[in-house]
């Protein structure tokens, strides 16, 4: 992002869009107005894994997008990431995660854990496109609680043996490499964890049923089971004990995605709201001239774009290459109470053509509702935005 001055204050403003930047977000845009949103309906209705949404984002060179050019990625920075995931949840919030789940979720722990055999053989094909990931944290019974898992992953000559199954899995059914968290020794708890890249098709990897969601609902979300499944040895990332530090290691840039997907899921109801309030007439004039509409556009405006800052803030972290725990978890909390907020009063705006599905604005405050819960709900944020303004106290 480029910094300029500014003439009244003398201080730095650091939001301005490099013209990469817009050019991207201008042309993603383009691509979701036109090819995603007049579908989302239909996705969601059926319940319908777009997959031809996917094949435009690998034809637009999208899939590894802030990944090295060497890995098949085209080498921008995670700010452009946000930007693009937002773009695509203004026009459907079912291709934004689909999306989201692959990059910050699937490859980038295969960029920053594997080594270079792995980066060639299973995230160059991912970034190009031509494979999908998903990610296999959570199981039925733990919940927010990563270090009890109890899917077992035990090591027997040059294969690990991975017994149990994985709930929630965004790509589930669609996906072609899963990293699935495993538990080697139970009473290590977080220690005993690995990470391995489990391939689609390996013996004893079954699907479960696809959930009825409230939203989101084309993104193929289903739970996983393994029966007796080998998985190399070569496909563990970092070392044996490190799935917990790659687990959450995942989960800050996975929060960044959230957390972009949560603005322009915003954004998107906000753009239909104030569109439908200059149209809209009651007693005698438009609704967008009452005092009421006009408050609640401005204060949902406000709120989006501080979310939208927290968020790029919590990229430029990520791209500097420092900590970036305690950002990514404000700008995914704010970001997706916003979202919700904001839907809320979308909703409310259109009034009864809100509660119905003629009008798409009841769509997105069932799609915001998710981003309040998946990688890591918004309590879960408060805990960790509180442990670490704690630490040394």
């Amino acid at each position: 992002m480029q910094t300029t001055t500014s003439t009244l204050t003398n201080s730095p403003i650091t939001f301005q869009l490099t013209e990469d930047q817009a050019l991207i977000r201008d042309t993603v845009r383009e691509i979701a107005e036109a090819e995603f949103a007049p579908k989302a309906a239909e996705v969601d209705q059926k319940h319908r894994f777009p997959r031809e949404n996917w094949d435009l984002l690998a034809a637009s060179d999208l899939c590894g997008l802030p990944f090295p050019e060497e890995y098949g990625g085209a080498n921008l920075d995670h700010v452009t990431y946000a930007i693009v995931v937002e773009e695509l949840a203004k026009a459907c919030a079912t291709t934004s995660v689909m999306y989201s789940a692959h990059v910050s979720l699937t490859c980038a722990p295969v960029f920053t854990f594997g080594n270079e055999e792995q980066k060639q053989r299973i995230l160059k094909p991912m970034c190009l496109g031509e494979k999908m990931g998903a990610f296999c944290l959570s199981e039925p019974g733990t919940g927010s609680d990563s270090a009890a898992a109890t899917c077992t992953a035990v090591l027997k000559d040059d294969h690990f043996i991975l017994n149990g199954s994985k709930n929630w899995i965004t790509n589930g059914i669609e996906a072609d490499w899963y990293l699935v968290i495993a538990q080697t020794d139970t009473a290590k708890r977080h220690k005993g964890l690995v990470a391995l890249m489990v391939e689609k098709g390996s013996e004893g990897f079954t699907f479960g049923k696809l959930e009825d969601k409230l939203g989101i609902r084309g993104s193929s979300t289903c739970q996983i089971m393994f029966d007796n499944t080998p998985v190399p040895k070569a496909n563990m990332l970092a070392e044996q004990g490190d799935g917990f530090k790659v687990a959450m290691s995942t989960l800050d840039g996975g929060r960044i995605g959230i957390a972009a997907q949560a603005v322009g899921i915003a954004q998107g109801a906000w753009n239909h709201a104030l569109r439908y309030s200059k149209e809209r007439a009651a007693f005698g004039k438009l609704i967008g001239e009452f005092q009421a509409i006009k408050h609640m556009l401005a204060e949902m405006q406000t709120e989006i774009d501080a979310a939208r800052l927290l968020t790029y803030h919590a990229s430029v972290a990520q791209d500097l290459g420092k900590k970036f725990t305690m950002e990514a978890a404000h700008a995914k909390l704010y970001a997706a109470e916003v979202a919700m907020r904001s839907t809320v009063k979308c909703v409310q705006i259109f009034g009864g053509y809100g509660y119905v599905s003629d009008y798409p604005v009841e769509r997105y405050m069932r799609d915001a509702k998710i981003t309040e819960i998946y990688e890591g709900t918004s309590e879960i944020q408060r805990l960790v935005i509180a442990s670490n303004l704690l630490k040394g106290i």
